[in-house]
């Protein structure tokens, strides 16, 4: 069964509450209009709360597991169920909202 695929402008949270934002979105793919994520392109997360003595907050995000039976420009897509690590605190990320339309495995 599938999941949601993950277009520019979901909502996506690390662990901790600070908000990721994808930098290279693929506009050969479009989700209700919005642009669809390769797995390879990194994200930013912003406000994250965490402070150090602790290892720092979240400021960078790298999605490992996507899509297996759909690609684009060769590259799998970020799922809703996927898989990604923040760093430098190895915590995952969180799909809050995406688009309920098309899904893939």
């Amino acid at each position: 069964m599938g999941a949601m695929l993950v277009q520019q402008g979901a909502t996506v949270m690390c662990s901790h509450g600070g908000q990721a934002n994808p930098t290279v979105p693929n506009p050969r793919v479009r989700l209700g209009g919005s642009a669809s994520l390769v797995v390879s392109g990194p994200w930013t997360v912003a406000g994250c709360p965490l402070v150090p003595p602790a290892v720092g907050p979240c400021v960078t995000a790298m999605w490992t597991v996507g899509t297996v039976r759909v690609r684009s420009l060769g590259q799998p897509l970020v799922l809703g169920s996927g898989s990604a690590t923040c760093a430098p605190t190895g915590t995952p990320l969180q799909v809050l909202v995406t688009q309920v339309r098309v899904s893939a495995s």
